[in-house]
This record gives C-alpha cells, structure tokens and sequence, in this order.
C-alpha cells in the first residue's frame, strides 16, 4: 500500500501523514484521491510561498524523527521501502543531501588550496594542460546546472503536447526566471528541514491569504531569509571568493566558468532573489525608506511584549527558541558544524604576505586569536558605552570612537610600512575574521542553552 501526503496545514500533514503510517503498520491500505479542479486559493507571494514551504519541510523533519517511520523501515522490503521513501520525506533529504554536496565540494576545494596540494597539482605533470581532465570537469557542470533534473519534465510534457512545445516552455519558463525561484526554494527546504532533525521545533506558520502585489520592506525579507539564504549564501560565496585568490590555474578559464557557475548562480539567487521578486524592489524610494525602517528595527530594544517584528532582539530570542528544547545530540553536532568557520582562520592567516617567513609557527595562529579577542573587546566596550554614557557624555563617547578609529589606522600604516602588509592582505583578514567571528556566536549560543532551563518562566 502506497502512503501519500495528504493535507496542506502542518497539523493536517503530520496527522493524516502518523494517521497513514499507523494504517500501513497494521496492513491497512490507504487511498489517494486525485482531483482535476479544486476551489481552494494557494499563495502567490514569494514570503508567502517561503513560509509555507517552511512550514512542510518542518512537517517532514518531524516525520523523519518519528518512530513509525522507523517501524516502516524495519518492516518493509526493499521495493515498499523505496515507495514509501520517496511519497513522504525522500524529496526534502534528497534536497538536504544536493546542498550538502555543494559544501563538500566546496570545502574540499578550500582543504586543496590552503594544504598546498592545489600549487602541487598545478606543478604537476600529469594535470598541466590535462584535456580530458578539463572536459570531464566541464561536462559535469550541466548537471549542476539542473539541466538533469528538468529532463523528465521535458519528456513528460514532450509526450503528452509535443517535444517542439516542450522546448519552446522550458525557455520561457527560464525567461520567467523559474531557476532562480526554484533554486531560493532550495535553500529554505533544506534550512528548515534540517534544523528540525537536529532541534525540533516544527510549528504552524501563518501564510494568509491577502493581496501580494505590494512591497515586502526589508526588515521583513531580512527576518525571514536572514540564517535560511543570507548567511549561507555569503559562506558560499567567501568559499568561492578565496579559491579565486590563491587557486591555481592548472586548469583552462572555460573549465573554471563551467565549474563554477552553478555555484555562484546559488550564491547570488540567495542573496538577491527576495528583492527580484519583490514589486518595486529597486525604486529608490523604497529603498531608502527600508533602510530606514531596518535601522529603527535593529535598533529597538526587545523584552517582554516586544513583537519580533517591532525589535531585533526579540526577533533574535524567537529564532533561538528551537535550541531552548534541542537535546545534547543535536546541540553538539549543531557546535561541531559551527567549527567550520575556523577552517578560514586556520589556513588563511598562513597566506598572508605578512607571515610568509613565519609560515611553520604557531605563534602566527595564537596571534590571530589575540586580534580577534581585542576586536570583539572593543566592539563591547563601544556597545555597554553606547547604551550607559552615550546620552549623558556625548561629546566624550564620540571623542573615544574617534580615537579607536585613528588608533585602528594608524596600525594598518604602521604594518603596511614595516611588515609591508598589502591590500590583498588587509582584505584576506577581513575574509578570516568575519566568519570566525560568526562561528564563535553560534557556539556561544549553543552554550547559553545548555545551560538553560527547558521551562520558559526560568530561561
């Protein structure tokens, strides 16, 4: 017996969908009915759509932790099992494990050229000027670029309408920009659908069914997209960014094109997508009213009452609500992932023109770790100052903020004159710090909840 998803509502999903499962245990058969027309209006905003998908893949996240999937798999054979794999939550681990192999890759790109094995290769025989090498790359990248994943729907609707009818809707389908919509939709499956495995948390997330055709301010694209595309999308794209830099190029500009492509294509639907799809997203106008609102959101101060939508800390404490409830499993793996981030740290301040004759010290990584520590010291001191003396000692607080300034530039001169440090290593710092910094706030984060009570009144 076949077991589909039927319901749309995170409640009515994850009901029918136990309910279907309980009935297959006890060899029950569950029916699909299919209709042609139906009366009932779906969303077509793009905040509207992304929260609906949300709200699904945490339904399947939920389901995939649940004990009768477990059962299923246990009790069914092989053949059931790819069935029941592929109608419930085989479409949104398939989605997780496609985005995990962009950071495998990427990643393993990253080990290749801050180890050296990338310049080693470079110096090789066997790969200068390698052809087939080259173009097996190169074929590889139409499969990135999801041209086999359109493939059966081109021969379904070649089929049923034709092949020239076919080819002629997958063009205006990509002039309708339906890559970039579907890769964005990419993105939040697999967000949400991975944090639920490792946190739970799944919720019913209001869509509404109200007018779209207006402009989403950024604030609100900000809240929603913010860890689900933004922050990804900029690791992405530092990824990239640096094996551009000290890449080597033992292989041709076209191969490197194709390769990449694809990737940078995710990076920049990410991070632009929102405002693609938002009407009068680029009217000057707009934009500087959101960039107005933004700043009177973020700086708001939260507490009890406070909406998420009237302050960033409150945003940021309902964010965080699923690692109130997580268990040790997944707050660990959650810290384990966040060391990531100091993969850029470790290798990169090895290749800064400054610590080329220190390159085998560890005192080159322990002094990286005291840069950093005194940026976040005084980026505190200038936070506890602006909230306790900044109204009071105006004039003071800003005589002090202009010193750290001219302290912080005439350092740069100071180094750039003796240590003969250049642009390309001032920019390199700022690629190295920047996610480390994001890294050690989300182990922070996990910190502060393990040691949270799980009882809201004493968090």
């Amino acid at each position: 017996a076949g077991i589909k998803e039927i319901g749309y509502r995170f409640g009515s999903n994850m009901t029918s969908s136990v309910a279907g499962f309980n009935s297959t245990l006890r060899e029950g058969n569950v029916t699909h009915h299919e209709y042609m027309q139906v009366g009932k209006g779906r969303d077509v905003g793009l905040n509207q759509i992304s929260l609906f998908e949300a709200k699904i893949a945490n339904g399947n996240g939920e389901q995939t932790l649940s004990r009768d999937i477990y059962r299923l798999g246990h009790r069914f054979d092989f053949f059931r099992m790819l069935s029941c794999y592929y109608t419930t939550i085989g479409f949104y681990f398939s989605t997780m494990i496609t985005v995990w192999t962009v950071y495998a890759f990427l990643y393993g790109r990253l080990y290749l050229v801050l180890s050296g094995l990338d310049a080693a290769l470079a110096t090789g025989k066997r790969f200068v000027h390698n052809t087939p090498l080259q173009v097996a790359l190169a074929s590889e990248s139409f499969v990135q670029l999801g041209f086999l994943m359109a493939l059966p729907m081109m021969m379904e609707i070649g089929l049923e309408r034709g092949f020239r009818t076919a080819l002629s809707d997958f063009v205006l389908m990509q002039l309708q920009l339906a890559s970039v919509f579907f890769t964005f939709s990419l993105g939040t499956k697999t967000h949400y659908y991975g944090r639920t495995l490792l946190h739970g948390g799944a919720e019913y997330r209001a869509t509404g069914r109200g007018f779209v055709v207006f402009h989403a301010k950024f604030a609100e694209n900000y809240r929603l997209y913010s860890r689900s595309h933004f922050v990804k999308g900029i690791e992405l794209m530092i990824l990239l960014v640096v094996y551009e830099i000290f890449g080597q190029t033992y292989r041709g500009a076209i191969t490197y094109i194709f390769i990449t492509v694809s990737m940078w294509f995710m990076v920049g639907t990410w991070l632009f997508a929102p405002f693609l799809f938002n009407p009068s997203g680029f009217e000057w106008q707009k934009i500087v009213d959101d960039w107005t609102d933004w700043n009177k959101w973020i700086s708001n101060r939260g507490g009890i009452g406070v909406a998420p939508e009237k302050s960033w800390e409150s945003w940021w404490d309902k964010e965080q609500g699923p690692l109130r409830h997580s268990g040790k499993r997944g707050t660990i793996l959650e810290i384990l992932l966040a060391l990531r981030f100091f993969i850029y740290q470790y290798g990169l301040v090895y290749h800064l023109n400054i610590t080329k004759q220190y390159n085998q010290s560890v005192l080159v990584y322990g002094f990286s770790w005291v840069v950093i520590l005194v940026m976040l010291l005084v980026m505190k001191t200038v936070s506890v100052g602006r909230r306790r003396f900044s109204a009071e000692f105006q004039l003071v607080f800003r005589l002090i903020k202009g010193l750290i300034f001219i302290t912080f530039i005439s350092i740069i001169i100071i180094l750039t004159a003796i240590a003969h440090m250049t642009v390309l290593d001032i920019f390199v710092c700022i690629l190295a710090f920047m996610p480390t910094g994001w890294g050690l706030l989300l182990v922070s984060e996990q910190r502060t909840y393990i040691s949270c009570s799980p009882f809201p009144s004493q968090v």
